[in-house]
């Protein structure tokens, strides 16, 4: 009966590990270039940085260079993206200034959500373009609303997919990632895409909650902590230039694709 209980524990371990969405092995360069068009970079294999363990709450089971991916918080979460708080806790001005935007940049907001990053960027950059990237076409239609409400003619929707933002290769100044990098579920293939769509000098601004500050109140999976981020991000080609201490709660660390 002991065997037959563990064998139960097992294959419901596996089961949960499946229906949280972890693959493995990774994904191959084989793969991964498998139906590859417009702002895809062929991908190194994989197999040795993806893994799965037990899902943690909120977890997808899906681990990669040793941290469990966050389970995605989808548009149904949208009005918590433009919660009033959200500006005195996240201090998002300080973010903008701290990129440095000159008027004809070309910037990238990957996972930007309702767009409350976007259009703080669009009127900073008059002659750029803002590239509003996300998966979810519901939150796309509310940035193009938004679009037409603010007459944002340099914001451009994207819609990408789990690896690739789809973006014009070598086209884009600056990113921006603002606690959507936990919930990647492909952040190799999707990090190795995005160097490819920066210029060379062209730089990738991660903000990610504190994991090494207990105090700070969001759930363990939603947070990383700068040495894990620096690592996940050397492994995409990306050097780490500095880290910002502007932040109440969260990182704001500046990655840069090495010229040539």
């Amino acid at each position: 009966m002991r065997i037959v209980g563990r064998l139960f524990a097992f294959f419901a371990v596996a089961f949960a590990v499946i229906a949280a969405g972890c693959e493995r092995p990774g994904t191959s360069a084989q793969e991964a270039s498998l139906g590859a068009g417009a702002g895809d970079a062929v991908t190194a294999d994989t197999n040795d940085l993806y893994g799965c363990t037990s899902p943690s709450r909120g977890g997808t089971g899906k681990t990669y260079m040793g941290r469990e991916i966050s389970q995605v918080m989808g548009h149904r979460g949208a009005d918590w993206l433009e919660r009033p708080e959200r500006a005195e806790n996240e201090m998002p001005g300080r973010v903008v200034e701290a990129m440095s935007l000159q008027p004809s940049d070309v910037v990238a907001d990957i996972g930007a959500g309702t767009g409350y990053f976007t259009f703080r960027i669009a009127p900073e950059v008059p002659r750029g373009t803002v590239y509003a990237v996300d998966i979810q076409p519901e939150m796309l239609a509310k940035i193009r609303r938004r679009m037409k409400a603010d007459s944002a003619g340099n914001v451009v929707p994207v819609r990408g997919t789990e690896k690739s933002p789809k973006l014009p290769a070598g086209k884009v100044d600056k990113a921006l990632m603002i606690d959507a990098y936990h919930e990647f579920a492909f952040p190799r293939e999707m990090m190795l895409n995005l160097r490819e769509a920066l210029r060379p000098g062209g730089r990738v601004f991660l903000v990610e909650y504190r994991k090494e500050d207990p105090t700070v109140p969001i759930k363990r999976l939603h947070k990383m902590t700068e040495k894990q981020a620096v690592r996940e991000m050397r492994a995409a080609g990306l050097r780490h230039v500095r880290t910002e201490d502007v932040l109440p709660r969260q990182h704001l660390m500046i990655f840069e694709k090495p010229a040539p």
